[in-house]
């Protein structure tokens, strides 16, 4: 039985802990190394669980005050991705990135020269640094994976097929929480009520993210890049069951649709290799979610952040970076409750099309450092220039 080495970057969040019950029990994955951000007392029983001998926390205060207790277990603990270079010799068989925001791409670019399969789950680090990340891979020869649902249904769909024969893609998006209802039933939406996806348990940010659909619009942009698709091979729609995750149309009017239960364990496992038997249960419930299918085309009166996908530019800038930057913290305030829901989108909208920021749009990142100086520009420019609105 052949043994593949695994590493797994955020074990600690959702993406992470489904990796591990992926590969729990299954004697073909040997766990080189886990990582987490500050969560020492979860990753610590990941690791004694798995038997892992290495672990990189990369919050240098809780490194500092949790090493010993891995010492004690006479576990390696490393303080922060930078040095992962000094922890492999030689390529293992897959790295899990599943590290959230943009502080997954520096690890991402890190461990590229020491895994043979990249699976990343990371959309921050896709969208702001894929031109970084491509080049890494190629000269590498390292194989890439992309785990969202969406982006792994896509790659799945068109991995043997001809590009010339690609006609549409389309991702689905279910809609979030506040699909169909009116403006000012949400302006003054407690976070509480915004975090309860109908169908996904997500983390806090991504939650936000897909009730405004802004998720989706960033899925767009990694689709784009990954794939390399122009705007009119590209649409979203509303599949508010999230059974179907892509459609694809080809030339010759053929269409192939990727089916699979909310479950995070099934690209992932199936990212890996991992092929597990339907239960006889399943088909029934398959056949009742095939006979209920509905997609409709979403209105940008209801998710305004849509009309950003008009003004994306043809060509990797900085444009990517300083979004991401505005979204994540307007969408922090509103969870601090400094802004209410409208105003996520009001600002951001505002903000992207500001005259400050359009002389960046012609600019590209040269490297990791040129991405992290964008990202406190803008973080700096959006606390002189954010509106806040008062709440109704």
């Amino acid at each position: 039985m052949k043994i593949n080495d695994i590493i797994i970057f955020g074990s600690t969040g959702s993406i992470g802990t489904s990796t591990l019950n992926s590969i729990k029990k299954r004697r073909e994955f040997r766990l080189k190394l886990i990582s987490t951000n500050k969560n020492a007392k979860k990753i610590l029983k990941q690791a004694i669980s798995f038997k892992v001998k290495d672990v990189v926390i990369e919050d240098y205060e809780v490194f500092k005050k949790h090493k010993d207790k891995f010492k004690q277990k006479k576990i390696n603990c490393h303080w922060g991705h930078a040095n992962i270079n000094k922890i492999f010799k030689k390529k293992v068989s897959y790295c899990v990135n599943s590290i959230t925001g943009i502080e997954g791409l520096e690890p991402t670019l890190k461990i590229i020269p020491y895994t043979k399969n990249l699976l990343i789950s990371n959309k921050e680090s896709i969208i702001c640094g894929w031109d970084l990340i491509k080049k890494k891979l190629l000269k590498y020869n390292t194989k890439f994976i992309p785990l969202d649902s969406e982006h792994f249904s896509i790659w799945k769909l068109i991995k043997n097929e001809n590009s010339k024969n690609i006609e549409k893609i389309i991702l689905t998006a279910s809609g979030g929480p506040f699909l169909n209802k009116s403006k000012n039933k949400i302006a003054n939406i407690s976070p509480d009520f915004a975090l309860k996806h109908p169908n996904w348990k997500m983390g806090k940010k991504i939650s936000i993210d897909s009730s405004t659909l802004m998720n989706k619009v960033f899925e767009y942009i990694e689709a784009k890049k990954i794939f390399n698709l122009n705007n009119k091979n590209l649409s979203i729609f509303i599949h508010p069951s999230s059974f179907i995750h892509a459609i694809v149309y080809f030339k010759g009017d053929l269409i192939k649709l990727l089916a699979h239960n909310t479950d995070m364990k099934i690209p992932i496992s199936n990212a890996l290799g991992i092929k597990k038997n339907i239960k006889d249960k399943n088909y029934k419930n398959y056949l009742i979610k095939l006979n209920n299918l509905k997609f409709e085309i979403p209105k940008k009166s209801q998710f305004p952040v849509l009309s950003i996908i008009d003004i994306i530019p043809d060509k990797s800038s900085y444009f990517e970076t300083i979004l991401i930057t505005l979204n994540d913290n307007l969408v922090q305030m509103y969870l601090e409750k400094k802004i209410n829901y409208l105003s996520i989108n009001s600002n951001l909208l505002k903000l992207i099309k500001h005259p400050f920021f359009k002389k960046y749009y012609k600019l590209k990142p040269k490297n990791i450092y040129d991405i992290k100086k964008m990202i406190l520009i803008t973080k700096n420019f959006l606390i002189k220039k954010v509106k806040i609105y008062d709440f109704i």
